[in-house]
């Protein structure tokens, strides 16, 4: 048997012999797409390691590592130090074990796509008006292409880095430092904070008056609840806006009457008769506009004139066609309670996020921490700390934004090619696109349709209050590979077909 008949790997059965001649690259990628995409490598599955493959193909160890990287660059793989190369991205082709929902294998060079077939009862979700589980129930409703909105990139998340930030921060920690910590939070991260504010966001603050807390959702529920106890019945809120928001101050007892949004933000004129509002003015939700400028300073003079602004600097870090805009906080301090977290940056696991209240709200708002859970984790504080203030966090940054990037503009070509017609909001940042259609059809239904066919989206009608405007979905690209965004995109395009 000659040299070249051994040249092949049991690993899916590789053969070179079959790659062509200068690409054997794209090649070997090319088959490990495939294998991901009909589910022969299953999340969580290692590949051979570089110089094992390249030594069963007989080719270059380059050869193997560039068709890796490839992988990595768009989502299907990452690379994790020891434990080797590990598939991260979900097969395209067929739903989760025991979901019940119909596969849709990926379409061959000049093929077509075959779509799932509907499943009675998959609309069932979208059928009443939602409840305060909603987001548990869509979460958890099994689909082989997920494009909620609000999903960052869970599987780049920095492992390596936070492990070694973690064996440094145990390897200094003294046996004080694993008792109970300031409510406030470690100094160490409200320095860490303080410094971030300052170089990203144009925030000057002391770290003193930083409020280290469990995510934005307990510190909505600490402001809410402070200003609940000053007399407040109401925090005014965009519309449309986030459905969660309005979800949260609900259980806290609080209304939330909407204010409208247009294209450059929420109309200050409406905020007459109210003393205090919850904005997005960096990458509004859901529509992805920017607070304008003349629009700031409106609202600068509201504030002024006694009202409080409530800053949730969602999605602020994620941008991509655009130049940063500031913080409210930045202009008038003492009339914005500011709230950010690394939720969306690195993940919604840490729990870990913070609030700079106006000087008259801090006391009140450290009691509500001290008596809600007597603060937040010591160790991943410290953590965080060190990837803060070593410069792993803006690297990470960094490459999150070119990956999210690559995954926008191949949703932008796959909504042009399957949704002809559709308008697409709030491309230059943040983590999802709104896109609204022309027509009656209601977008509870298209969510339903699409979720029917294995694909995970929202529809805009959750977002508003008032009645009125265009049909729409929210269509999260950051959490899912280029290939299986254009399959999704291909699925709701089909539903809205048969809707209409």
């Amino acid at each position: 048997m000659g040299e070249a008949s051994s040249a092949g790997s049991d690993f899916l059965q590789l053969d070179i012999r079959d790659a062509p001649f200068g690409g054997r690259a794209d090649w070997l990628a090319g088959q490990l797409r495939r294998a991901i995409a009909d589910g022969r490598l299953p999340l969580g599955s290692r590949l051979p390691a570089t110089r094992v493959l390249a030594a069963e193909l007989r080719v270059s160890r380059g050869v193997v590592t560039e068709a890796y990287q490839r992988l990595s660059e768009d989502g299907h793989v990452v690379g994790r130090g020891r434990q080797g190369t590990v598939v991260v991205a979900g097969p395209v082709g067929a739903g989760p074990v025991g979901s019940g929902l119909a596969g849709a294998g990926p379409a061959e060079a000049g093929g077509s796509r075959r779509l799932a077939p509907r499943r009675p009862g998959s609309t069932d979700l979208f059928g009443l008006p939602p409840g305060e589980d909603v987001f548990d129930l869509i979460r958890t409703a099994p689909a082989r292409i997920d494009l909620s909105p609000g999903v960052p990139d869970l599987a780049a998340f920095p492992r390596a880095a936070w492990l070694r930030a973690e064996r440094e921060v145990l390897g200094e920690l003294t046996a004080d430092g694993f008792g109970y910590g300031d409510p406030r939070g470690t100094v160490e991260l409200r320095r860490a904070v303080a410094h971030w504010l300052g170089r990203n966001r144009g925030i000057r603050v002391d770290p003193e008056e930083v409020l280290i807390v469990a995510g934005t959702a307990q510190a909505l529920a600490l402001v809410g609840g402070v200003l609940r106890e000053e007399g407040a019945g109401e925090i005014a809120v965009e519309d449309p806006g986030s459905l969660g928001i309005r979800q949260h101050l609900g259980n806290l007892g609080l209304r939330t009457p909407p204010v409208a949004v247009d294209g450059d933000g929420v109309l200050v004129s409406e905020l007459a008769g109210h003393r205090a509002v919850l904005l997005t003015p960096a990458h509004q939700f859901p529509t992805g506009v920017v607070l304008g400028g003349a629009r700031r300073r409106e609202l600068m003079r509201w504030a002024e004139r006694g009202g409080l602004v409530v800053e949730d600097d969602y999605d602020a870090e994620h941008r991509y066609d655009r130049s940063p805009v500031p913080a409210l906080r930045s202009m008038v301090p003492e009339r914005v309670c500011y709230m950010g977290s690394v939720s969306k940056l690195l993940a919604p696991a840490l729990r870990m996020g913070w609030v700079v209240a106006p000087r008259r709200y801090r006391d009140a708002l450290v009691a509500a921490k001290r008596f809600a859970d007597l603060g937040n984790a010591v160790l991943p504080q410290l953590v965080l700390a060190r990837l803060m203030e070593s410069g792993e966090l803006e690297r990470h940054l960094r490459l999150l934004r070119r990956r999210h990037r690559r995954r926008r503009d191949a949703m932008i070509a796959a909504i042009r090619a399957h949704l002809p017609g559709a308008v697409v909001h709030g491309a230059a940042a943040g983590l999802h696109l709104l896109v609204t259609f022309e027509g009656d059809e209601r977008d509870t239904e298209l969510a339903g349709a699409s979720l029917a066919r294995g694909v995970k989206v929202h529809p805009l009608s959750w977002h508003r209050q008032r009645s009125g405007g265009p049909p729409g979905l929210l269509l999260g690209y950051a959490a899912t590979a280029a290939s299986a965004i254009e399959d999704g995109v291909t699925v709701v395009g089909e539903a809205l077909r048969e809707l209409r």
